[in-house]
């Protein structure tokens, strides 16, 4: 007769032992190993958050020195910070009996009727100037006088001699306007080096808004046309939220002889219980 060998395993006391061990080997584990992964999420946490506080700072900052000059102007309204400009894309110089050419086409600050004019040197290329577009000359800063480039609302601008036209064509160096205000002017305020700014017809003027505090979104507004009064917020056009939980400090100065600004931005994102403050001063360019 053959015997049956014993049977091989573990006792339910050994395996309640077996369980109580790893858990008090987990428990002391933990203890070492929570802190430092806790300062590895917050770490990644702040390094989000300055990464989306830097590209929004850097985006603003880029958007504001494209800014027409003379343009730039910030309020407060509603808790919120707005920060608004008339961005341009490109400029050049127009043919101007001043500068002693001989021939061509000059662009005319007397004659209502005569819409076109030569474009000095290379036409802008990259980008280029299209149809649609608007032309700045001598922007001497916001409202609905002479010397600003809020008042283009058709034939309200004619009647009250602003300094902004729109191109219809735009053939080799030759630039032909809808309408030429710059002839209402008075008295005529042509630009002293003969220069021209363009605003892209779909973008116009911009607006960055933001909370002066709490939390709320840093929003990119555009496209909405020129106001006389800056629209809190703006209505109609496109925007995009540039920051989530984001709140603004906005300060802007320009100096004493009105030919550049500084503006102040100290932008504040807070997210997971954590919050990131950077800080960046911008040059604004007023010589017009």
């Amino acid at each position: 007769m053959t015997r049956r060998p014993a049977s091989a395993g573990f006792t339910l006391i050994e395996a309640v032992i077996a369980i109580v061990i790893t858990g008090v080997l987990a428990g002391m584990v933990a203890v070492f190993i929570t802190k430092p992964v806790e300062g590895y999420v917050d770490a990644v946490r702040r390094a989000e958050l300055t990464d989306a506080a830097d590209i929004a700072l850097r985006r603003m900052m880029r958007d504001i020195r494209l800014a027409l000059p003379n343009s730039l102007r910030v309020t407060s309204a509603g808790g919120v910070n707005y920060i608004e400009f008339i961005m341009t894309s490109v400029g050049g110089r127009y043919r101007d009996p001043a500068d002693g050419s001989a021939g061509g086409d000059f662009l005319s600050f007397t004659s209502g009727a005569d819409l076109s004019f030569d474009v000095l040197g290379a036409m802008p290329a990259n980008p280029a100037i299209a149809v649609n577009d608007y032309l700045v000359v001598y922007n001497l800063g916001p409202g609905y006088e002479p010397g600003n480039a809020y008042n283009y609302n058709g034939t309200a601008c004619l009647a009250g001699g602003c300094n902004i036209a729109k191109a219809s064509i735009v053939f080799g160096n030759v630039i032909t306007l809808d309408a030429n205000p710059f002839a209402a002017q008075s008295p005529p305020l042509p630009s002293p080096s003969a220069r021209f700014q363009v605003v892209p017809g779909g973008v116009r003027a911009v607006s960055f808004a933001c909370p002066a505090a709490g939390s709320g979104n840093l929003t990119r507004h555009w496209n909405y046309g020129f106001n006389a009064v800056q629209a809190t917020p703006p209505a109609g056009g496109s925007s995009a939220t540039l920051a989530g939980g984001a709140s603004c400090v906005v300060e802007y100065t320009a100096n004493a002889t009105g030919r550049s600004g500084l503006l102040f931005v100290q932008l504040t994102l807070t997210a997971g219980g954590e919050s990131v403050t950077l800080f960046q001063q911008i040059h604004v360019d007023n010589a017009p």
